[in-house]
């Protein structure tokens, strides 16, 4: 039984050495990489704003009155 699971392991072994991707190396220069970096904590800064999505305030002023144009009863029926 030992040699069965010995063997068993070294099928395993060589089936993972073949699907093992090497990555390719990172060819960006130091001025990228800082630049890339910066970028990044930026919208991280961003990210992490609860206000970001709402930054600027909103046109509408749900206490204004409505249009006079707009409202319901003004139909002559």
């Amino acid at each position: 039984m030992n040699k069965r699971l010995l063997k068993r392991h070294k099928r395993q072994v060589s089936r993972a050495k073949e699907r093992v991707r090497v990555s390719e190396p990172d060819l960006r220069t130091p001025e990228q990489l800082r630049a890339a970096r910066e970028a990044s904590r930026t919208v991280a800064g961003r990210r992490n704003d609860p206000h970001a999505l709402y930054s600027t305030p909103s046109i509408l002023n749900p206490a204004a009155p409505a249009p006079e144009g707009a409202a319901k009863g003004d139909e002559g029926s």
